[in-house]
Parts: C-alpha cells; sequence; structure tokens
C-alpha cells in the first residue's frame, strides 16, 4: 500500500469534519445575535426610560407653570404631582384689571358708584406702596399727572393712572365689561346707553322701533334700486338663447316679451322662433316660417299682443298672439315703397311708423293696418324713434312724439298728436344720421351717424335750443347701425354691423364705456341687434353666425 493510500482519510470522516465545523460556525454566529438582540433591548429600555423621565418631568413642569390655572388643587397625592409651596409662590394671577381705581378715577369718568359693583382683587402686591415712579423725568408719562409740578407717585398710584388712561383712550372694549351700561357718564350730552341692548344710543332716537333693529343682525339698508357704478361691467355669458333651434343665417331682430321670460329671434332664414329664456335651457316654444319674407325686423307691440314682422317687401306680416294667426298686409293703398324694412311701434301700441321714400314717414293703424297719415322730411329717412307716451319734455299739454333723422343731419321732433313737425335741429358733426334711440323715461336721446359717431343729448335742452350734446362716443370706427338704452337708462348699447367685435355698452350716469365689454376673446362675431329684459337682468345680442347670445348682468336681480 502506498504512502499517499496509508494517510488519505476516508469520505465519512472528511463528511463529519466538515458538519462539526459548520455547527461551530452557526452557534458562534447565533451567540453573536442573541448579544445583538440583548444590546437592543437595552437600549430600548434606556431610551422608554429616559422618555418617560423626559415626560415625567415636562408633565411636573407644566403643572408647576400652569397648574393653578388649569387644573383644579387636589389632595393626597404623591410628591411628584405635588407643586412646590414655595414655588407656587412666585406664580400668580393678576386680576387687579377689575379691582377699583383709586387717585384717578375722574380721568376714567366713572362714577363713585362703581366701587359696589367691582370685584375684589384677588392678590395684591405689597411691594407697589413701597415703590415711587418719577412721572415728569419721562415725557410720555407726564399726561399722568394732576398738577402740574408732581413728580413722584407711589407704583399702586401709577398702575391704577395707567389704567385709567387706557380706558380713557379705549372707550369701545366697554361692552366686554360686566355691566357696561352702568359705566357710561350719565351726563354725557352726546349718548345715552340702552341697557336692555348693552349698546350707545345717539340722544333723540331712543326708541321702541331701533331696540328691535338692535336685536337683529339683518341688514339695517335694503337696497331697492341702486346706481350702476361705472368702469367695469359684472356679468357672465349663460347658454346661447336659441341653443335648441340655431339659425342657419344671419339673426336681424331679438326681443323681449314684457313679461321677460319670453324672446322673439328673426333672420334671413325666414323663421321667426318664441323661446323660454330661463338662463339655463331657454326651452323653445314655437317657430313660424314665412316663405316670402326674409326677416328684416320683428317687434312686439308694447302691449304685447301681437308681432309685426317686415322684410324688404312692400307688405308685411301681423302675428296674433292671442288668435295664432298670421295675416298678410299690403302694399299699402296710395304707396309705392318697395321696402318697409325699418319701423317703429308706439309705445301705446296704436300707431306704426315705417320709413318711407323721399322722406315720408308712413303711419300705419295697428288695429286698422291701413294707412292713417304721413310726416315729411327734407331729406332722406333713415331711422325713427318714439319718446314714452306721456313724458312732458316741455310744457303741460305735450303729448307723444316721434323723432327722425336721415340724409340731411338733422333731428326732427315730431308731435303725433297734430302730426306737425315742432322742433328741427342739426345733430352736431353728423352728415348723415343712421340710428336714433330714446331713453325710457324720456330724458335723454342718442343719434348715430355714419363716421361711427354717437351724440348723447338732454332732451329738454335739446328742445330748449341746446345744440351742444352732453357727450360724443367715438368709441366706433364704422357705420352706427343700432342702438338700445335699458330699462333704468343706466345702460346704452352701440353697435355697428361691419366690424367684428363691435359692440359697446356705455355707462349713461359718467358716459363713459365699461373697459371690460366685450371680452378680447368674446364669440360675437359680427352684432346685428340687441335687446335688454323688462327688468335688466338678460341681454340678448344676435350676430351674422346665427345665435344669440345671452349674458346675465349681474347687477340687476330680475329678468
Amino acid at each position: 500500500m502506498s504512502l499517499i493510500s496509508q494517510n488519505a482519510r476516508s469520505k465519512n470522516e472528511t463528511k463529519r469534519e466538515d458538519i462539526n465545523e459548520k455547527e461551530v460556525e452557526d452557534g458562534r454566529e447565533s451567540d453573536i445575535d442573541t448579544l445583538e438582540v440583548k444590546k437592543r433591548k437595552r437600549d430600548d429600555e434606556k431610551e422608554e426610560q429616559l422618555a418617560k423621565e423626559q415626560v415625567k418631568a415636562m408633565k411636573k413642569l407644566e403643572n408647576f407653570l400652569f397648574g393653578s390655572l388649569y387644573s383644579p388643587l387636589e389632595f393626597g397625592k404623591g410628591d411628584d404631582d405635588e407643586v412646590d409651596a414655595e414655588a407656587s409662590d412666585l406664580f400668580f394671577t393678576d386680576r387687579s384689571a377689575d379691582s377699583v381705581l383709586t387717585g384717578y378715577q375722574e380721568d376714567a369718568d366713572f362714577s363713585d358708584n362703581d366701587d359696589a359693583l367691582q370685584r375684589k382683587p384677588v392678590w395684591v402686591d405689597e411691594e407697589e406702596e413701597k415703590v415711587t415712579v418719577n412721572i415728569a423725568s419721562v415725557n410720555r408719562l407726564r399726561k399722568l399727572r394732576k398738577e402740574e409740578d408732581e413728580k413722584l407717585i407711589s407704583g399702586s398710584e401709577y398702575v391704577a393712572r395707567l389704567r385709567a388712561q387706557h380706558v380713557k383712550l379705549n372707550r369701545g372694549t366697554d361692552w366686554a365689561q360686566f355691566d357696561s351700561g352702568s359705566k357710561m357718564d350719565e351726563s354725557s350730552d352726546d349718548e345715552l346707553t340702552d341697557n336692555e341692548n348693552k349698546a350707545v344710543v345717539s340722544r333723540g332716537y331712543e326708541n321702541e322701533d331701533l331696540k328691535d333693529i338692535l336685536r337683529t343682525n339683518e341688514d339695517l339698508v335694503v337696497k331697492s334700486s341702486s346706481k350702476l357704478l361705472p368702469g367695469h361691467i359684472e356679468y357672465s355669458r349663460l347658454v346661447d338663447a336659441n341653443i335648441q333651434d340655431p339659425s342657419n343665417s344671419v339673426i336681424n331682430s331679438v326681443q323681449f316679451h314684457r313679461n321677460g321670460q319670453l324672446l322673439l329671434a328673426g333672420g334671413l332664414d325666414r323663421k321667426l322662433r318664441f323661446f323660454q329664456i330661463d338662463g339655463k335651457r331657454n326651452t323653445k316654444l314655437e317657430s313660424i316660417f314665412l316663405e316670402d319674407c326674409p326677416i328684416r325686423k320683428a317687434s312686439f307691440l308694447p302691449d304685447g299682443s301681437q308681432v309685426i314682422i317686415s322684410g324688404r317687401r312692400k307688405f308685411f306680416y301681423s302675428l296674433d298672439l292671442v288668435k295664432a294667426s298670421v295675416d298678410k298686409i299690403g302694399p299699402l293703398l296710395g304707396r309705392d315703397e318697395k321696402s318697409l324694412e325699418v319701423f317703429e311701434v308706439s309705445p301705446d301700441s296704436q300707431m306704426i311708423a315705417f320709413v318711407g321714400n323721399e322722406g315720408y314717414i308712413l303711419l300705419v293703424s295697428t288695429k286698422s293696418k291701413q294707412l292713417v297719415g304721413t310726416l315729411k322730411m327734407n331729406g332722406s329717412v333713415r331711422s325713427l324713434a318714439f319718446t314714452e307716451d306721456g313724458q312732458r319734455l316741455l310744457s303741460a299739454g305735450d303729448g307723444q312724439r316721434l323723432l327722425s333723422a336721415g340724409g340731411d343731419g338733422h333731428v326732427y321732433h315730431w308731435d303725433m298728436r297734430t302730426r306737425t313737425c315742432m322742433h328741427k335741429a342739426v345733430d352736431e358733426g353728423c352728415l348723415n344720421g343712421t340710428a336714433l334711440c330714446t331713453s325710457p323715461v324720456g330724458t335723454h336721446f342718442a343719434a348715430g351717424s355714419e363716421s361711427g359717431i354717437v351724440n348723447i343729448y338732454n332732451s329738454e335742452e335739446f328742445l330748449g335750443g341746446k345744440r351742444k350734446p352732453i357727450k360724443t362716443i367715438d368709441n366706433l370706427s364704422t357705420t352706427v347701425n343700432f342702438m338700445k338704452f335699458n330699462h333704468d337708462s343706466q345702460i346704452l348699447a352701440i353697435c355697428s354691423t361691419m366690424k367684428k367685435r363691435s359692440l359697446k355698452l356705455i355707462h349713461i350716469p359718467s358716459y363713459t364705456v365699461f373697459s371690460n365689454w366685450p371680452h378680447p376673446n368674446s364669440s360675437l362675431q359680427y352684432p346685428r341687434c340687441i335687446d335688454f329684459s323688462p327688468r335688466g337682468g338678460f341681454m340678448a345680442v344676435g350676430n351674422s353666425a346665427g345665435k344669440v347670445l345671452l349674458y346675465k348682468l349681474h347687477h340687476y336681480d330680475h329678468a
């Protein structure tokens, strides 16, 4: 047997040695892990003990500082829960603010009877009597002197004078004190105290109605009709008025019914549509198709019973809303006008004035639908506007008036009672008048021209001979085609159909344009017509894209 074979170990012995080595190594590792676990436990116990000691120290300090204020005094506890008596004497609650003021009471305007109402102080500092303060050495303390040569005062007197000076300068805190009603100076000539309401009331106004007002937090003033402020107008875009049936052609006419809920819209697609306006759904109620008349203008009679519809035709239509019937009227007897597209309805619903040829104004009765008279201007007629019935612009006895303007640059005032021209004057700077509009109250009228200038006149001054307009608006650069006052004459809308977003809103009391209208990114397109709801809450704008845009004016609460 060779040497190698004699010294060689068996496979079993080798395996046993490997297993023993592994067990020794595993035992060493387990001992190390055990030591580490024990060490972590000791560290955790130390941290917990330290945290408990810190919490206990914080609670002790908290009780030491604030225990007398926030927790009731308890007996029978251990030493850890007790506060050192000597240390607690160092901390106290100063309630001397409610003590009786001394030495300076006359400056605080309190009566002598207040002593009985004041609560006794809980604690009195004896050192205040020993301390002296020189109130003459510091400039800000000299106001506390009662006499000019007074210098040294005691500490308690100094504190009392400071408190009295504070009360004297800050009377508004009397309401926070007990029995504040009895602390007012009864000799005051300017104010009285309402003991029941704890309120200060001026003399002459102490009555039962005022007591009722002071018992509630409701608004003392309820606005019924407030003034619209210039500069910016608050508005929001609502759902389009004709969202349920938009037009595929130009919208030439929009108008609200007198009830504020019904809106008509008509255009060149020969359809007259009616919508119920609520700002959310705007339900379509009805539509009428006129086969031979593209609609140029449609208007309710002021009494709301009929709708007059006209186009570039010799005839016009009358829609009776009560009978639900449509009547075709014309041509007018004795007239050869080929177009009756421009007209105005009188405020009393008795007369329709059409623009005729060669300066003629055609007057048609709303009952018989027959021509009852004509008026003649020197130049051509371009626009008409009625004043409100019964407005007295000059003197007693004046009745309804019709205004007209046209190619000669003059504004005519017609007396509808005698059917004669009562006044004629030049519209300043105007060569060709294109639009007229009168305010609902009859105090103002606006005249637009081909150059884009709008002149605003006071009606009474204009008829009295004053030719100068109150204000000239030059914010439009193209022909003024349409103008409209709102119901309270605080807003005037002017528009031109020849330019995009060419619609301006004018604040009439200040005669300035609202700077935030229209929005640069608005979808006005080419505006064609505009109308305000009877109470001003809604504004409808018809454009060339066949939409009737609807806006809410937040200043007005109702439609």
